[in-house]
């Protein structure tokens, strides 16, 4: 095999040429050195060392947090015509020394292994026996304690630099902030390496915020809107919840599946496989799903539970649009949902841990409450600009008309103030409407000065204004008790009238606006009924093997047949995504199918 690098890609994987600083990165892996690489999720991280472990002699050992993602890569790369295994718990014992036999004997050029099965029944002795060319460290930001997926277990890979001082290491992620990136330099070891930090844009993914009223009636609104038949992911914050939406989304004719860590290992591996391998299946899941996740044709994520921070929404809507095209983002969120996070924040870690993480939650809220540009909010908290609008977010494609709020804040705050700060956001509200209520009464709130003179807004009005409040920390809310609602300090040039506060014109009676609709567009119907048949061909293909359908071809592969309708193999192996393997293997009945209509 050819040891030049663009030959590789071009030959094997079927890509024109490398994208971004994938040609930085291999060349420098391929001078035996270090390195950290943060690209964004379907940004290619992978061929960064698949292409290196091609070139080299010896074998790249891949180490992943995931059996899912051992096992798509693996099947992906035995698709390619590549020796590629994976080792872990669901491989029986003659399988496990099927794969040993082949490290030792050299024949296999990549291995996928989790951290513990690395340092766990002499494992470390048996790669001393093998010729190691490259070890790769995905998802590396798990060996952050500041990280947003922290995996006590990474950090023992520091070992690695001790045990085999002239392999070279290669940390990839796809989210890591300064201190997340330098932690992950300290605890590997990799000071004497180079950073590779690519733009964290995803452009074909459009994202869009909504006002928590009713979340799942809200979600099924979304989904009918222009998702009907997409693979997608719904991440809920409890198992309880997934389950629940799960439930409902079938009973709305959706294919749903629900996928938490409180299932049985068989029941949640078959969900798992189910949305790998099917087209159109809805997950519902916590963040235990979805790292490592190939699967490059999800159409959109959607959360019904506000992250903890801006790390976790970027890796989590990454996981859609990986084939690069349109793909939606979309997330309600509410008053609960921020006491809710702050309540969970207030946990057993360290002070500095806690501010932190507070710090980081406070960003998150910063970027629902925008009424600018989301993108350019997401690109700034990692360290990026981006010059013009866009086009391409909610408050891009329907920019908000903005009121000055001030008066309305202030008379918020001071009702919370004249009440005793001993009230939740129902019982203020009340107060300001002048509602006739038991509790008003009872506290003589109705006697207040303020009581009433704030009929001209809604309840729901006044509860995104609150929520407002709450999250650019002018007030706080009790996460012990009843969610009683006191003053920060922050709140104090607001009261004097010293600074503004600016909000989003309410929409009464007016529907959700649609977000701008994502899907495949192709130029004539004919293009359009290749297009459908292709992906026919291609699922009857992968049931066949057992394989996902996008180890065989991605959609962009079939959208490029469809376009062109190459007539020969050649032709056919011009097409993005087709090495000589594929072009070997599937090309003949591809045509079949695109010359005979």
């Amino acid at each position: 095999m050819s040891r030049d690098p663009l030959q590789i890609l071009q030959s094997v994987f079927g890509y024109p040429e490398f994208r971004g600083q994938q040609s930085a990165v291999i060349d420098h892996i391929l001078t035996r050195r270090d390195a950290l690489v943060l690209m964004p999720t379907g940004g290619g991280k992978s061929l960064c060392y698949q292409v290196p472990a091609l070139c080299l002699d010896g074998v790249t050992v891949v180490i992943s947090p995931l059996i899912a993602l051992m096992q798509n890569q693996v099947e992906a790369l035995n698709q390619l015509g590549i020796s590629a295994a994976a080792l872990n718990s669901s491989h029986s014992p003659d399988e496990q020394r099927r794969v040993r036999d082949s490290l030792l004997d050299g024949s296999l050029k990549l291995l996928y292994v989790a951290p513990e099965r690395l340092f766990a029944n002499g494992f470390m002795d048996l790669l001393s026996s093998a010729n190691i060319a490259l070890f790769a460290i995905d998802e590396a930001h798990c060996v952050s304690q500041w990280g947003h997926d922290f995996r006590p277990e990474y950090l023992k890979l520091s070992v690695l630099h001790e045990h085999f001082p002239n392999v070279p290491r290669l940390a990839l992620t796809a989210t890591a902030d300064d201190k997340t990136r330098k932690d992950i330099i300290e605890r590997l070891n990799l000071h004497y390496g180079e950073i590779f930090k690519s733009g964290f844009d995803r452009p074909n993914i459009s994202y869009h915020m909504v006002d928590k009223k009713n979340g799942f009636t809200q979600l099924v609104s979304f989904l009918r809107a222009g998702q009907e038949g997409n693979a997608g992911i719904v991440y809920c914050m409890s198992r309880k919840k997934v389950e629940e939406t799960a439930e409902k989304l079938v009973k709305e004719g959706f294919d749903a599946l629900p996928y938490h860590a409180g299932l049985p290992p068989d029941i949640r591996a078959a969900n798992q496989s189910r949305f790998i391998r099917d087209e159109g299946i809805i997950v519902v899941a916590t963040i235990a799903f979805g790292m490592g996740i190939d699967k490059p044709d999800v159409r959109f994520v959607a959360h019904l539970d506000l992250p903890k921070n801006l790390e976790a929404y970027y890796q989590e809507t990454g996981r859609a649009g990986r084939d690069g095209l349109p793909a939606t983002a979309w997330m309600t969120f509410g008053h609960q949902d921020i006491v809710r996070v702050r309540q969970l924040l207030g946990g057993g870690d360290s002070p500095e841990q806690q501010r932190i993480e507070y710090q980081k939650f406070s960003s998150m809220l910063t970027y629902c409450e925008a009424l600018k540009c989301r993108r350019k909010i997401l690109l700034e908290y990692f360290g990026e600009t981006l010059e013009e609008d866009c086009g391409n977010c909610d408050n891009c494609l329907n920019p908000p008309e903005i009121l000055d709020g001030t008066e309305s804040a202030q008379l918020a705050l001071s009702c919370i103030y004249r009440t005793g700060q001993l009230y939740g956001s129902g019982h203020i509200i009340d107060v300001l409407r002048g509602s006739d209520t038991d509790k008003v009464r009872n506290a003589r709130h109705d006697t207040l000065p303020l009581y009433g003179q704030g009929k001209d807004l809604s309840r729901g009005e006044w509860q995104t204004l609150i929520r407002q409040l709450l999250s650019l920390d002018y007030i706080a809310a009790d996460t012990e008790g009843y969610g009683s609602l006191s003053l920060n300090e922050k709140c104090r040039p607001l009261l004097k009238g010293e600074e503004r506060f600016p909000i989003r014109k309410f929409k009464r009676g007016s529907k959700q606006e649609k977000s701008k609709k994502q899907e495949i567009v192709l130029s004539s119907q004919e293009e359009t009924d290749l297009f459908n048949r292709l992906k026919a061909l291609r699922l009857s293909l992968a049931k066949e093997q057992n394989i996902p359908p996008y180890v065989i071809f991605h959609d962009k592969t079939l959208l490029e047949m469809a376009q062109q309708k190459p007539s020969t193999l050649n032709a056919l192996g011009d097409i993005h995504g087709i090495g000589e393997s594929k072009k070997s293997k599937y090309g003949p009945v591809f045509l079949e199918t695109i010359n005979n209509p």
